[in-house]
């Protein structure tokens, strides 16, 4: 995934990075590293120099200034033109956007106490500042009377995109409303602002606090020795000497449940991974859902809007919600008949070892092992030694970067970074020239939000004069010291997604900020990260990396094929615990101010029910409590987008496969059409322009095996 920007300015106005000369940063940010632009190439950020206490002044200097350049151009003497009032936004708020995307990156990936305070008193400040932007009269009519002229201006296509997309942000914002209505919105996005950033912080901080703790190391039989070792020095760490800390990470399944032969010891997992958020205590966050949900609610219809999904969706390329409830609804039926299925195939493994119970979700990954083991001769163990973290990056992630789009990367070591394992990579196009500098921050840490995530610290326009400072963030356990880091082939997956987010960011090559890279619709920006995936397993690709980190030897054929073989096996969980989180989702924005319940639990169980997913064994991905695409303002009303790019993203596989792969011409076709283009046009027209026609759904059934065959 992408990560989104905290402040609602930064991702509308897209003023981040500017070169603009501007006054003097206040005697309040003498000696502070942020008040003007880093000096390291490409304005990579000073880490060795910020300092926590550094944000606040250079958030309200940020303000400050740009409320005094927006002013300027509200009441400008001067009639509106394109270059007075639109490029002039898009020049605006530079101090703002260099902290604001510094600290936001910050607070995900490497956050403390301190960058939580300061979230949460920033947080309804800048949402505020947002809205004195938006919510502005005299510049509402100046970008109004532009657009009612649009036609007359002579603009270069990404120009009048521009003034229709400002257009659309003002009315979305609000601009339209009565005065009245304007000062009940402004309170419901402070509000919301502060209700999402103490969500956020819950979930990482209920996760920390949600490790199992097990007394003897004969209770986590199953796990490797480095696995068994490393939870040991976790619990030692945490003053628990002598027991076993394992990790809980922010999905409801766990990695080790996959492992552990103890079932006594995977129903504690497993519970302890559901309950997270509702069971008490200081990070419950029942109560945040339903003021979360009910002033989304209320927002959506302030702006005329029947709920906040209808609201969210009208700016995805689905468009409303009746496409999303359509696309899900659809395939709900068949997920959850082909997961019962394969809930059959494992009760056979329980019941022929006579182990005298029903299979529940915390027996799901460990007898999927062994019927994967069955059926396919191969178990997940049998492919980490070939998937050893480097040479995932440098011979794989990296290597198919260059076969396909001509780039090659360069260690750097004199760059400074935030956390020691952060490694950073110098990015040249194929003419040699730099385009971008790459962070690989591959690491989980405690102070680390979950999941796995891409995000800019300078995006590219040729407007700023600006290239890309593009980051990859994954949660892959660290060994112990000595130990190899050898992934998953989901890790693998992941590493190759991530990686197609960045290059979105690094091929822009656009004029304007508000369109560069990953800048266009939620529903639409996983697609080029899910095509990347492809690669991983590309015969050529997977040949040069999957080697054995002890011997070097290849990955046997065989094995690969089974791998491949297995593409399709276990879908039916992998589609129907997606599909249940996203229903959720949906169920959850489409209500309106008056339908808020007021059991967050029971109304997840009935909505499970109502909607054909409530299978025991495969609960959603995200429970909605711990559900942060959803409540902490990313993807809300958007965690659909995934499944609505992978038809994209399924579609589009076809077409390389057809034109020969892995080929110079096909990934510069792809990155001309698509790629470099962010958001400078309707999402789809991109998509039509790259492929040459509509997206089909039948390679997206045929890859999760929906179709019958």
């Amino acid at each position: 995934m992408t990560r989104p920007h905290m402040l609602v300015v930064a991702a509308a106005l897209s003023v981040a990075f500017s070169q603009t000369v501007l006054a003097a940063p206040a005697a309040s940010l003498a000696g502070n590293p942020l008040a003007t632009e880093s000096a390291l190439p490409f304005h990579y950020p000073a880490f060795d120099k910020i300092k926590d206490q550094h944000f606040v002044p250079a958030f309200n200097e940020g303000m400050r200034q740009q409320l005094k350049e927006i002013d300027a151009i509200a009441n400008s003497k001067a009639a509106p033109t394109f270059d007075n009032t639109i490029v002039a936004m898009e020049k605006s708020g530079a101090l703002l956007i260099r902290v604001q995307t510094i600290f936001a990156n910050l607070q995900g990936a490497n956050t403390n106490d301190k960058l939580d305070a300061i979230d949460s008193e920033m947080s309804p400040k800048l949402a505020a500042h947002a809205d004195t932007i938006y919510l502005n009269p005299k510049l509402w009519a100046r970008v109004k009377a532009l657009y009612e002229k649009r036609d007359a201006l002579n603009l270069d296509a990404e120009s009048k995109h521009l003034l229709e997309r400002y257009h659309t942000d003002f009315v979305r914002a609000g601009a339209n409303l009565s005065a009245a209505d304007k000062t009940k919105l402004k309170a419901l996005n402070g509000d919301i602002a502060k209700l999402q950033t103490a969500f956020t912080q819950n979930v990482l901080k209920e996760t920390n606090a949600s490790g199992l703790v097990v007394d003897n190391r004969a209770d986590l039989a199953g796990m490797s020795d480095a696995a068994i070792d490393a939870a040991a020095a976790a619990a030692k760490a945490k003053g628990m000497d002598g027991k076993f800390l394992v990790a809980v990470v922010n999905t409801s399944g766990q990695p080790p449940l996959a492992e552990l032969t103890n079932r006594a010891v995977r129903e504690k997992l497993m519970a302890l991974s559901l309950a997270r958020g509702s069971h008490g205590g200081e990070f419950d966050n029942r109560e945040l859902v339903l003021k979360i949900a009910k002033a989304r609610a209320e927002k959506a219809t302030l702006l005329g809007y029947a709920n906040f999904a209808a609201y969210s969706l009208e700016d995805q390329t689905a468009h409303d919600t009746a496409s999303v409830n359509k696309l899900l609804s659809e395939l709900a039926k068949p997920a959850v008949n082909n997961a019962r299925k394969e809930a059959a195939d494992l009760q056979a493994v329980v019941d022929a070892e006579k182990g005298g119970f029903q299979i529940d979700a915390s027996d799901w990954a460990y007898y999927t092992d062994k019927v994967r083991a069955q059926r396919f001769a191969f178990d997940e163990n049998q492919l980490k030694p070939y998937f050893e973290l480097d040479n995932v990056l440098i011979n794989g992630v990296f290597y198919a970067a260059n076969k396909l789009y001509g780039l090659s990367f360069k260690e750097r070591k004199d760059l400074p970074v935030y956390n020691p394992d952060v490694r950073v990579f110098d990015v040249f196009d194929a003419d040699g020239k730099q385009l971008a500098i790459f962070l690989a921050d591959m690491y989980a840490r405690s102070n680390k939000q979950g999941g796995a995530w891409m995000n800019e610290y300078v995006s590219q326009s040729s407007l700023l004069g600006t290239h890309s400072v593009v980051a990859n963030h994954l949660n892959i356990p660290k060994p112990p010291a000595g130990e190899p880091t050898l992934l998953t082939y989901d890790e693998v997956k992941t590493a190759f997604h991530e990686f197609g987010h960045a290059l979105h960011g690094m091929f822009s090559n656009v004029k304007y900020p508000r369109f560069s890279g990953t800048n266009v619709p939620r529903d639409f920006v996983e697609y080029p990260s899910q095509v990347n995936e492809m690669w991983a397993v590309w015969p050529e690709v997977l040949a040069n990396y999957a080697k054995h980190y002890k011997t070097g030897a290849p990955m046997p054929k065989e094995l690969l094929d089974k791998v491949i073989a297995s593409k399709k096996f276990n879908q039916g969980f992998m589609t129907t615990e997606y599909l249940a989180a996203s229903l959720l989702d949906q169920r959850w924005h489409q209500l309106t101010p008056a339908q808020i319940p007021t059991d967050v639990l029971a109304f997840e169980a009935k909505s499970l029910k109502d909607m054909g997913v409530d299978f025991a064994p495969v609960p959603p991905r995200y429970r909605t409590t711990y559900f942060s695409h959803s409540f902490s303002g990313g993807y809300s009303a958007g965690y659909y987008a995934y499944l609505w790019s992978e038809k994209l993203d399924a579609d589009t596989v076809e077409w390389f496969k057809e034109n020969g792969g892995l080929q110079r011409k096909n990934g510069d076709w792809f990155r001309a059409k698509l790629l470099s283009r962010g958001g400078t046009d309707d999402a789809m027209n991109l998509f039509r322009n790259f492929r040459g026609r509509d997206p089909v759904i039948e390679p997206l059934l045929e890859r999760r095996g929906l179709n019958g065959k």
